[in-house]
């Protein structure tokens, strides 16, 4: 059984800092039989980062639509693993109030940062809680899973204003905590031709390594990304300044002489 002090003694040798804000895209299954479970995984993280913070996606874009146009964030279940639905329901967590891309935030600055997700009305915005990981300087571990689930890379495409990325706005209503609804307009995430533009996010990887964007390493069993939010966000946009394509839409390799 891996303990949760081993899992801080990998986050030392990455170089992880206690002041440090950390977004964690995991597999707990991929990081090894945890004692605790994932309640000890998380705490490994709180614990370790304790003056800084945590931050897990607890995403509802599957079940939040124009169907089920509700996200209460009191009962709404993430649709991304186990981790994230410990993490949104935990009693020292921050629930941001997003409709579909919510996020847990542990730490002395969760309230604070957890609202920036206040008034969104896309996935992933620049001032939202997943484009604030740039101006946090924030690394972003990709613990047994790829770049296909860094949903920070969603953000810098709507910094970069891709098109064809999001429906036509909808109504919803988000219930808080004390009970109270709100009515927001939003968008959500789409493009005609692929589904899921992310599982193309993969073709960026060997440029990262280039430019030392990320980093591989390990949390337990599993082999970790460990991904700079700045140069990330660097490097996707230097790309897409050089395309005069659509870079994500599929997973055509990009140009070798892109690289730096």
């Amino acid at each position: 059984m891996i303990t949760k002090k081993q899992l801080q003694e990998d986050l030392e040798r990455m170089g992880i800092r206690s002041t440090d804000t950390v977004a964690i895209h995991t597999s707990l299954r991929a990081a090894g039989p945890i004692e605790g479970g994932a309640e000890s995984f998380i705490e490994a993280f709180t614990d370790y980062l304790s003056d800084g913070l945590l931050v897990v996606p607890t995403h509802t874009w599957k079940t939040v639509n124009q169907e089920n146009p509700v996200f209460d964030v009191r009962s709404s279940e993430p649709c991304v693993g186990i981790v994230p639905t410990i993490a949104a329901f935990h009693p020292k967590a921050v629930r941001s109030m997003h409709a579909t891309h919510s996020v847990a935030v542990f730490g002395k600055r969760a309230a604070e940062y957890a609202a920036n997700d206040n008034g969104v009305i896309t996935p992933t915005p620049a001032e939202g809680c997943f484009g604030r990981l740039y101006d946090e300087k924030a690394k972003i571990l990709l613990i047994g899973v790829g770049q296909e689930r860094n949903t920070f890379i969603h953000a810098v495409e709507e910094i970069v204003d891709v098109p064809q990325r999001l429906t036509e706005p909808f109504e919803v209503t988000l219930i808080h905590k004390d009970g109270h609804e709100e009515k927001r307009m939003i968008h959500k995430h789409y493009n005609p031709i692929c589904a899921h533009i992310s599982e193309n996010f993969v073709k960026f990887d060997p440029f990262f390594a280039e430019c030392g964007a990320v980093t591989q390493t390990k949390l337990g069993n599993a082999a970790v990304k460990l991904c700079d939010a700045v140069k990330v966000q660097e490097e996707v946009i230097r790309l897409w300044n050089l395309a005069d394509w659509d870079l994500t839409v599929d997973l055509t390799p990009l140009p070798k002489s892109w690289k730096k």
